[in-house]
């Protein structure tokens, strides 16, 4: 495979109400059947006027950035300072939502486009339609990523081919077979165009020619496909965001039982994690002993059925008031450690005749 990447100057300010097809055809006459548009998503946003008038400086322009900037977000992954991560109703997951303030008059901030995926299919639609020109679209814009510093260029909508090339099942030359190999193609292209393009060039068109990925029949699933479902979303949340949400959880941890007998190890972790912080002479003993522990639950009361370990509390003592305070203090704090280590507990009240102050079913 050659590739070839060539920029498409000449298309000038963009602004709304213009005819991206006939710009792009007027100025590369030369595309032909199989070529791969990278087209900047500022100048599909100019032309769908996806534009907001604001205040040129000043406390009134961040305020009215900020409200923009809310009406774009679904939600708020990290926030750090004046920076936000958000994920936008695309589902996109990027700084500011996308908005941007380059390359546009000072009184307005451009939007990214309502569906990228459509206005990559309507570009497609009417190259083919009035120019007869069979191309790939790709509607590209900038982004971080988690992990490594620096920008790249990544796909937001795409028309014409796959958004992603699947290898999982073929075989490599070793003869093992592939699991997880799903390649981003039209991100990469999208990469690709944007080393002979750039925010000060004014290049907003790159032409990737050689990529034999092109569909020439449907419009494909689009970029829609790049978007990771929520539950397999990893990383979800900033570190900060999720440290807050665990602690959120902790605080209104629910009592409850696993049908699966807790891992010692995993017990004997969370115990270790409080032992610094609970008050000195206070012990919690992971009861291993089944026959020991079938003999204490007979006499605990209220044993739920569906546990299938214990735990015992001892405060220090001589314990009063104050210090009953800080024990149940510190069996919440034991409870959020086996919490984070999946495993679930209930408190109940300590076996008959035993010296110890509580009892954790788990």
């Amino acid at each position: 495979m050659r590739l070839e990447i060539l920029p498409v100057p000449g298309i000038g300010d963009v602004t709304e109400g213009d005819d991206l097809a006939a710009l792009i055809a007027t100025a590369a006459p030369w595309l032909h059947d199989g070529d791969v548009l990278v087209v900047t998503s500022k100048i599909v946003s100019k032309a769908e006027g996806r534009l907001v008038d604001v205040p040129a400086d000043g406390p009134e322009r961040l305020a009215a950035r900020d409200e923009v900037l809310a009406a774009e977000t679904v939600r708020v992954v990290a926030s750090r300072g004046a920076t936000r991560i958000v994920q936008t109703h695309h589902g996109f997951v990027m700084a500011s939502a996308g908005i941007d303030a380059s390359n546009v008059d000072k009184t307005r901030l451009v939007l990214l486009p309502e569906d990228p995926d459509a206005s990559a299919r309507a570009l497609r639609a009417a190259l083919r339609d009035r120019y007869d020109l069979d191309v790939g679209v790709i509607i590209s814009d900038t982004m971080g990523r988690p992990w490594r510093n620096g920008l790249t260029d990544v796909a937001l909508g795409v028309a014409g081919m796959p958004a992603i090339r699947d290898h999982r099942g073929e075989i490599d030359p070793y003869g093992n077979e592939l699991q997880l190999t799903q390649i981003a193609v039209v991100d990469e292209l999208a990469g690709a165009g944007e080393l002979i393009k750039g925010k000060c060039d004014q290049v907003p068109v790159a032409v990737v020619r050689g990529y034999l990925g092109v569909a020439r029949t449907d419009d494909g699933a689009g970029a829609r496909a790049l978007i990771r479902d929520a539950e397999l979303d990893l990383f979800s949340l900033g570190t900060a965001e999720a440290q807050a949400a665990g602690l959120r959880a902790a605080a209104t941890l629910p009592d409850g039982t696993g049908a699966e007998p807790a891992d010692p190890v995993a017990v004997a972790r969370a115990i270790a994690a409080v032992a610094d912080v609970v008050a000195p002479g206070t012990v919690f003993t992971h009861i291993i002993d089944e026959e020991v522990r079938v003999g204490l639950v007979a006499t605990v009361p209220g044993w739920p059925t569906a546990a299938t370990g214990l735990l015992l509390g001892a405060p220090p003592t001589p314990v009063d008031q104050p210090d009953l305070v800080r024990f149940g203090t510190d069996l919440q704090r034991l409870r959020t450690a086996l919490a984070a280590e999946g495993i679930s507990s209930a408190l109940l009240p300590p076996p008959y005749g035993s010296t110890a102050s509580a009892a954790l079913a788990i």
